[in-house]
């Protein structure tokens, strides 16, 4: 018997009927309606300085459902960059970024057309950062990947079909706090920059070696 799970999404508004093909095309993992396990993270979403918002609660059935988990042990931080780079923008001014898309997306392709359900990192301001990074040569491959997994509550569920909207129901909403939810959001991007600065070790492997390298996907180093 598959267990429902708890999925929350946090808007300006009260969202009791979530549709499809709504929202914004150019999110991290493109069209879809965003939500997170976590009513606390959700919260963050939905204010505005000097505005409050909500956070609606539903629960969804994923059986039969195609979900792509990104966080999954199948895929690594690289996958995660394949889709991402395939909506959001990235400034691919230095060559070396436009080498490192060319590598992504040759050695770590995604088939993620057509699934029900995304499940992957969220790319929030530290996140996107340090992903931007990454493909600078800025900061290693252990470090991103370290800052994607610190915490469970950096996943998001990205319902993206029609029949994914058919499983969810709506169950209720709380207030969420704009003088509550900015401090706990600065306080949680502070700790992945720490998280960053204090992972980085002298073997960690930078973009610009794995595309010398041409490391691919089961290379044990990326786990």
């Amino acid at each position: 018997m598959t267990m429902s799970i708890k999925i929350y999404h946090g808007y300006s508004e009260i969202v009791r009927t979530p549709k499809f093909g709504a929202g914004r095309p150019y999110n991290d993992f493109g069209l879809g309606f965003y939500c997170s396990e976590y009513p606390g993270y959700a919260a963050e979403w939905a204010v505005a300085p000097g505005r409050n918002g909500f956070v609606s609660a539903y629960s969804m059935d994923p059986s039969g459902l195609r979900v792509v988990n990104l966080c999954g042990p199948q895929y690594n931080a690289l996958h995660w960059l394949y889709v991402l780079l395939n909506y959001r923008e990235f400034d691919a001014a230095v060559p070396l970024s436009s080498r490192a898309r060319e590598y992504i997306n040759q050695y770590f392709p995604v088939d993620y057309q057509g699934c029900d359900v995304i499940i992957g990192y969220r790319a929030d301001n530290s996140c996107f950062t340090f992903a931007r990074d990454f493909l600078s040569d800025r900061i290693s491959y252990r470090s991103l990947s370290d800052c994607l997994s610190a915490s469970p509550a950096n996943r998001e569920y990205v319902l993206k079909s029609n029949r994914a909207f058919e499983r969810v129901s709506y169950t209720g909403y709380e207030v969420a706090l704009a003088g509550k939810c900015y401090p706990a959001a600065a306080a949680r991007e502070l700790r992945a920059l720490r998280k960053v600065r204090s992972s980085a070790g002298a073997r960690d492997l930078f973009i610009s070696d794995l595309i010398r390298e041409e490391v691919k996907p089961y290379d044990t180093r990326l786990r």
